[in-house]
């Protein structure tokens, strides 16, 4: 650690926080074993400059002095130029000025702009503290010039503030409070206490003399906040005398004397004399306005003393007026005429004539130069635009000729895929040909299942009818035989049992009347018109047909069907429990789902290592029991049907393509891939879902959902 990084750590003791400042203290003893501070004089220079910060300003000044006999570089130099100058220029603009403009043409020399820019602030704090506005703002606009270029924000927010400030002072309100508010924002990006709490002091100044006292108030009291984290010092001094001026000009002048008193303190703390003779001012026009005319002549006296003590231009001239008023109210025109003479020749020196035509000068030579940056950068743009423009130029012509290209190329592919088109219109027109064979094949196989369920459903009936047939014609015969004996005891008895069997063989014959009407209706193409359907009667009277169509076709076929029907599905008025739907298109669904069922549990049934063979040759497996469960039920707006059986189930990596056409599990020749694929589309278009669950090696379930 170099020397100049030793005394800007302790100018961090001086300004920081508690815990700074031990941190910066222990980094600092550390650097006592380095190379750079092994000799006696280093230090001594370092316990001098320690002390100095926490003693007061001619140490710290002395202190610096010391640091320029022995640079370590010239870019340090140029660095502590710029911290004398602005240790000068409250106490002694002159010196300031002296050590600001070395420090500019040392930082010129070297391109150091960072330096540059520091000395040249401190050179317009000196001027603006001598009432040199022209000058102060000349310095300053270069300053904030060199920060844009060089893309030093926090510089240039800096700069900004003290523009601000100087605008205030020439009552240019609404300007100055914009540079204010600009830099305001951009302090947001540097989070530090003291500039933050620096600016907001400044925009409620520009609100106090804007007569926008709350606003003042406001802005004041924020900064105060702000400013309770630092040490004492001049910005806290700063800080309470504009709450004094504010609260005094609301009436508050006991409030605004304590404030005074307090912003005294603080500035007399840190060897401040700027600020105190302010408050001294603005403390005898308080006691003037509480009547108490002995003190404000002191407080009146003592600020014309130091603000000529301290060539403070403004400030003297302010404590001259108040001189003026109390002269005034105890009747003594030669001093009233004495200290007006002083207030215009330094209203004079300030804003007279010459400083306005200065002022004038400048605001037209700042006007020019931001006009000529204006030019400059609207040259630049024209420039941008003629190089874009060439550029997008040569763009399209590259473009037109990549296109001529494409399109010659284009026309030789269009050929191609002409004829690769034609090639294509022939394989659909085979492939919608053999899609249509197959989706008659499928309807066909479910024509086929349905007529074998019908004949097996209506075979018990005809059997009955049958039986009871040959019964009745046994009967007349022994009735005849009764009748030649005159037996009518007898024969009574056999009418009666011959008309209770045409009674069973009219009901019989009946059933297979109402069965036949009804697979007749439930066979027939559907049209898509919906009616009121009993779920619980369509689902139970297809679980028969398929259960028998499967029988039908093969002999050794046997499962256990189980049904759990919602009974309010049915019960009711009528209508109540009924949905409406095209009941023979669910019809096939069910007939679907249903021998998709039996088939899994006749596959699991058919392989299982422990089948045994029964007297028919058949295997089965005395440890499994082929199931299928049927049940509804009323969920909500929706009613469920549920297939499930206990067969293999499906594999996860098939289970997203069961629903897609022609895709199968089933060997070559048992299934065509359509059945599920149309019962998917049929479910859709009723306004339901159909969704599957299944677990391998245990069970598959096909749960249907159709608006209720």
């Amino acid at each position: 650690m170099n020397l100049f990084k030793i005394y800007t750590g302790c100018l961090k003791i001086q300004s920081g926080t508690m815990e700074e400042r031990l941190r910066v203290v222990n980094s600092i003893v550390k650097c006592l074993n380095c190379d750079t501070m092994k000799s006696l004089r280093a230090i001594l220079l370092l316990s001098v400059l320690i002390i100095s910060v926490t003693v007061g300003h001619g140490q710290q000044t002395q202190a610096i002095k010391e640091l320029l006999d022995h640079p370590q570089s010239d870019t340090i130099r140029v660095r502590l130029l710029s911290q004398l100058a602005s240790t000068y220029y409250f106490s002694n603009p002159d010196s300031c000025l002296f050590y600001a403009r070395e420090a500019i043409d040392l930082a010129g020399k070297l391109n150091f702009p960072a330096g540059e820019t520091s000395a040249l602030n401190a050179a317009g704090e000196a001027f603006h503290f001598m009432g040199d506005f022209p000058q102060s703002l000349e310095m300053q606009f270069k300053a904030l010039q060199i920060n844009r270029s060089t893309g030093d924000k926090s510089g240039e927010a800096k700069t900004m503030d003290l523009i601000g400030i100087i605008y205030i002072e020439l009552s240019e309100f609404r300007q100055g409070l914009s540079y204010l508010y600009i830099a305001d924002r951009m302090y947001d990006s540097f989070p530090n206490p003291t500039i933050k709490s620096f600016n907001l002091s400044n925009i409620g100044n520009v609100y106090e003399k804007m007569n926008l006292l709350d606003s003042a108030l406001f802005f004041q009291q924020l900064a105060r906040t702000k400013s309770t984290e630092l040490s004492s010092g001049s910005l806290k001094s700063l800080i309470s005398s504009r709450l004094g001026i504010v609260l005094a000009r609301m009436g508050k002048h006991a409030q605004a004397l304590q404030y005074y008193h307090n912003s005294i303190q603080y500035a007399y703390s840190v060897g401040d004399k700027i600020n105190p003779t302010r408050s001294m001012t603005r403390m005898a026009e308080s006691h003037l306005a509480l009547g108490q005319k002995d003190s404000a002549f002191y407080y009146a006296r003592m600020a014309f003393a130091s603000g000529e003590q301290l060539s403070q231009k403004l400030q003297k001239r302010d404590a001259s007026n108040v001189l003026i008023k109390l002269f005034r109210n105890n009747h003594m025109p030669d001093s009233v005429i004495h200290y007006q003479d002083i207030s215009i020749a330094l209203n004079d020196s300030l804003f007279g004539p010459a400083k306005l035509k200065q002022l004038q000068l400048f605001a037209l030579n700042e006007q020019q130069r931001q006009q000529e940056i204006l030019q400059e950068q609207e040259r630049y743009k024209n420039k941008v635009r003629t190089f874009a423009l060439l550029a997008i130029l040569g763009f399209f012509l590259i473009i037109a000729i990549i296109l001529f290209r494409n399109n010659h190329q284009k026309h030789k592919v269009n050929l191609l895929l002409q004829d690769q088109k034609n090639e294509i219109q022939q394989t659909l027109t085979i492939l919608k040909s053999t899609q249509n064979q197959l989706i008659q094949r499928e309807k066909m196989a479910s024509l086929g299942e349905l007529t074998s369920g019908i004949a097996h459903e209506i075979q018990n009936p005809l059997n009955f009818v049958n039986n009871f047939s040959e019964v009745n014609k046994e009967l007349i015969d022994e009735m005849k035989d009764e009748i030649d004996k005159g037996n009518m005891i007898e024969i009574k008895k056999i009418a009666d049992e011959i008309s209770d069997n045409e009674k069973k063989i009219t009901n019989h014959g009946k059933r297979a009347d109402m069965i036949v009407k009804s697979m007749l209706q439930h066979s027939r193409s559907s049209t898509g018109v919906k009616e009121l359907t009993d779920i619980n009667a369509l689902a139970d009277e297809y679980l028969r047909l398929s259960y028998n169509g499967i029988r039908a076709s093969d002999k050794s076929f046997n499962a256990k069907t189980q049904t759990d029907f919602d009974n309010n599905l049915s019960a009711g008025q009528a209508g109540a429990g009924k949905i409406n739907i095209a009941s023979p298109d669910i019809g096939r669904v069910l007939l679907n789902v249903y021998n998709n069922a039996f088939y899994a549990v006749t596959e699991k049934r058919n392989a299982s290592p422990f089948a045994e063979a029964t007297a028919d040759g058949d295997s089965v497996n005395s440890d499994y029991h082929p199931t299928v469960t049927v049940s509804t039920k009323r969920s909500a707006d929706k009613i469920l049907i549920s297939v499930r059986d206990n067969g293999n189930g499906i594999a996860l990596k098939v289970l997203d393509k069961i629903f897609q056409p022609f895709f199968t599990t089933k060997p070559p020749g048992k299934g065509t891939g359509l059945g599920l694929s149309l019962s998917y589309d049929i479910i859709k278009a009723h306004g339901g879902e159909i969704k599957v669950e299944t677990k391998s090696g245990e069970f598959t379930e096909f749960i249907i959902s159709l608006p209720s």
